[in-house]
């Protein structure tokens, strides 16, 4: 893989692309909104993108969502701040990497390898 194209992966059921200015936030609270989100990480620099993930059938929060800056520096200010907190709640704002989803089954991609002992 180029690891200058972007790249899609799946997490916790959603898919995030591989952009450095994107930001893992877990530990929200249930009556957190995108607003009161975005409102908060707006004193860090431009956001193109705020998102709160919610379930499909009860439409209520996961607990977490992501945050992209316009300028990835912007995450280093993030990271370099010790206490965040939204809602009276403290948060955990994390570098967002793209995870791997598990091989499906059949998929020959990658060869196994059995070890005898």
């Amino acid at each position: 893989m180029d690891a200058g194209n972007t790249q899609n992966a799946n997490v916790h059921g959603t898919e995030i692309a591989n952009d450095p200015g994107k930001m893992f936030i877990g530990g929200l609270s249930w009556q957190t909104e995108t607003d009161s989100l975005r409102d908060y990480f707006r004193k860090y620099g431009d956001i193109k993108e705020c998102v709160i993930m919610r379930d499909p059938s009860s439409k209520k929060s996961r607990g977490f969502g992501f945050v992209t800056f316009g300028d990835p520096k912007c995450v280093e200010k993030v990271l370099k701040t010790d206490r965040h907190e939204v809602d009276s709640k403290k948060i955990d704002p994390k570098v967002a990497f793209p995870k791997r989803s598990p091989p499906k089954i059949g998929d020959n991609s990658e060869p196994c390898v059995e070890t005898v002992s």
